[in-house]
């Protein structure tokens, strides 16, 4: 074994008595430490292996805390983990874990998290994200998921109360960033067992973060207050957190003006008024986030949706320029990849629709439906669904427009988040409106969710493609191979791009401590504080 090179940033973490972010020399502290921020929906889960949504991770990660958690700039920094070994081969790693408690004060120890990501992986309980746990490429998970070895066998294992090890099947250069994930987090075996799907309920989830959670009345209000068990608490300032849900942007944003939220994000094309207004809380930074609208592909799926001409005439013709300049003027960029721009190490294909001017790009969008039997006169008729939001309703009736005059009839239809995320888990739409937030800072965040296997919900597939980003987990160069898999996808067009996120919110600058050079901006409630006005 060898004693992992520290990065600057884990190195100095390491040699810091606190964690936390501490006020700076100057703030004083408002006595009323309370941060309160805008949820769109409910939050479908608090389940470490069952949690699939952003607003849910964001909840996750104030009730438990993984092996890494992340500083202000998205660098890995020490969660549980106090420190780790790797071998020379880069297929073990050795955990060595801080003396640390669940909220229910007893102790946290490596078999937690054993039972965790077993837990994930056995088909049984149905995780959705059990494929991340092959994307870390933890030793046994594809073929413990297929139900063809036993969750015992999974390369995890407790060599004492605080040493975990792990057991790769290849080298894994993104290995360390994917541990700061809600699906790698420790859970009280016993709570679980004792509650089953029960367990995450208020009153019962005993958690391993710097919060518990007081209550959660679903699709109105979720609160988190400070939890003096957790090992770095007397470095925790904020005492209590709140989440309330409001599905419309505009009343979110009017209660914001009115002082009963903290965070909200900023309505479409509201940004540059805001911005001059309110310069101190007007903020658009890059968010590693994708939108697109996803064509089922599946059996299920609409038979012109199969014809790849038709596909291809629908994303030339999307004027991306306009959605993103004029419908939600937020710092947002026009997409023509799957990749967000500013991941790490990403290039972007030469060349594409990226670079035709979009009446060239209408020409050739009318010329491919003519080929494949449609137009005007004899137009594809198909459904385009969102979930609630304004934003999305503004960018669907545009795409609605872009398309009509080539001879794509589209009828919008709005439904909440739980519909239209079980709709797309079983292949029940058209077309979908679908954004992909990045787990960890490297392409294949994006690109892994096209695989076969990925979550596609579309079902598109391609063995190249596959076969691709199977080469990329052991490869010393992934910029060519990533570059390549774009490239099918533009061919293939599973999905047609829309734009690339910037987070666009009105912050009350009273908060401290979230994060503005994270370009996955998960946020920590630990990191928190409000100053005195």
């Amino acid at each position: 074994m060898k004693r992992f090179v520290l990065t600057t940033a884990l190195a100095a973490t390491l040699a810091m008595p606190a964690f936390a972010v501490q006020p700076a020399e100057g703030e004083t502290l408002a006595e009323n430490q309370t941060y309160t921020y805008w949820l769109l929906d409910a939050i479908k889960s608090l389940d470490p292996a069952k949690n699939t949504d952003v607003e849910g991770s964001d909840a996750l990660r104030s009730l438990f805390e993984g092996l890494m958690t992340e500083d202000a700039q998205g660098n890995m920094v020490p969660g549980m983990a106090e420190d780790h070994e790797v071998s020379e081969d880069g297929l073990t790693y050795t955990f060595t874990l801080r003396e640390a408690n669940w909220s229910d004060g007893t102790p946290v120890t490596a078999e937690d998290f054993v039972f965790a990501w077993q837990r994930v992986v056995t088909p049984a309980t149905a995780s959705e994200y059990a494929w991340y746990m092959e994307l870390m490429n933890v030793a046994n998970a594809t073929q413990i998921i297929a139900g063809e070895m036993e969750p015992a066998e999974l390369g995890v294992r407790a060599l004492d109360n605080r040493t975990l090890e792990v057991t790769l099947t290849t080298p894994t250069p993104y290995f360390l960033n994917t541990l700061s994930h809600a699906t790698t987090y420790p859970v009280p075996r016993a709570v679980v067992e004792e509650h089953g799907d029960n367990w995450t309920r208020p009153g019962t989830l005993v958690g391993n973060g710097a919060f518990t959670l007081a209550s959660h009345n679903l699709g109105v209000e979720i609160v988190f207050q400070k939890n003096p068990e957790y090992w770095d608490a007397e470095n925790v300032v904020m005492e209590t957190v709140r989440g309330v849900t409001v599905n419309d942007n505009n009343v979110a944003l009017t209660r914001y003006q009115a002082g009963e939220l903290d965070r909200v994000q900023i309505p479409a094309g509201q940004f540059p008024r805001l911005s001059e207004q309110f310069p101190d809380q007007a903020v658009s930074v890059p968010y590693g986030c994708s939108y697109a609208y996803v064509f089922n592909l599946s059996d299920k799926g609409p038979e012109a949706l199969k014809d790849q001409r038709v596909r291809e005439a629908m994303a030339l013709s999307l004027n991306r320029d306009v959605m993103v300049d004029q419908i939600l003027q937020g710092g947002q960029r026009a997409a023509y990849t799957w990749t967000h721009w500013a991941i790490n190490g990403f290039a972007e294909p030469e060349g594409g629709m990226a670079e035709m001017p979009y009446e060239a790009r209408v020409e050739r969008a009318r010329e491919l439906l003519e080929e494949a039997g449609y137009g005007p006169q004899n137009p594809v008729r198909l459904t385009l669904q969102y979930n609630t939001d304004e934003n999305h309703r503004l960018l669907a009736i545009a795409a609605q427009q872009f398309w009509r005059p080539l001879g794509i009839e589209i009828t919008l239809n709005n439904v909440e988040w739980a519909v239209h995320t079980d709709r797309l888990q079983n292949q029940d739409f058209e077309i979908a409106r679908y954004a992909w937030c990045a787990d960890y800072n490297e392409a294949s965040t994006f690109l892994d969710w096209f695989r076969t296997d990925g979550y596609n919900s579309g079902k598109w597939t391609n063995t190249e493609f596959d076969e691709i980003l199977a080469e990329a987990r052991t490869a010393e160069d992934t910029t060519p191979l990533y570059r390549r898999a774009e490239e099918i996808l533009a061919a293939e067009v599973p999905a047609t791009w829309v734009y690339h996120y910037a987070k666009v919110d009105m912050i009350n600058p009273a908060i401290r401590g979230l994060p503005r050079e994270n370009l996955l901006n998960t946020w920590y409630a630990k990191d928190l504080y409000r100053v005195a006005e």
